[in-house]
């Protein structure tokens, strides 16, 4: 019999190093801009991609409809994003970023890059690039665990 061995888990260990990261990034974006990662990930998708339903930002974020409406309500409630009726389908509004909203996003973007670029600084450009494939192997056998 396999015994498992968390520090050999490689789905416990990519666990982990996300939640590093994602600490350390929520951390400077509550403290610089009063976001938590939620809100700073439908900033960036909006920012991205454009209006969008909350049903697209699920898709999109890989967060759950409770998560993505939570972070939605305190971005409006801010003046960051806005919502506005969907001409497709009249049961579903389209979110977008404010004036504000894009400052913001504007405001935050470089921060991002620098931190990745801090994260990273120890990584060649190759291994970077590797890195970055393999991350969208894994995302691409989840999403045909998942059944597509």
């Amino acid at each position: 019999m396999n015994s498992l061995k968390l520090d050999d888990f490689l789905p416990y260990r990519l666990s982990i190093a996300s939640n590093a990261v994602s600490d350390a990034i929520a951390s400077a974006y509550r403290t610089l801009f009063g976001l938590r990662i939620p809100e700073w990930r439908l900033v960036a998708v909006l920012a991205e991609g454009g209006a969008m339903s909350q049903q697209a930002l699920c898709g999109r974020t890989r967060m759950d409809k409770v998560t993505v409406s939570r972070a939605a309500i305190g971005l409006a409630e801010r003046g960051l994003i806005a919502r506005a009726a969907n001409p497709s389908d009249q049961r579903s509004h389209l979110v977008a970023l404010t004036p504000d909203g894009w400052q913001l996003y504007e405001q935050i973007a470089p921060k991002a890059l620098e931190m990745e670029r801090a994260l990273f600084a120890s990584f060649s450009k190759e291994e970077q690039a590797q890195l970055s494939a393999m991350l969208a192997r894994i995302e691409a056998a989840v999403t045909a665990l998942d059944g597509g």
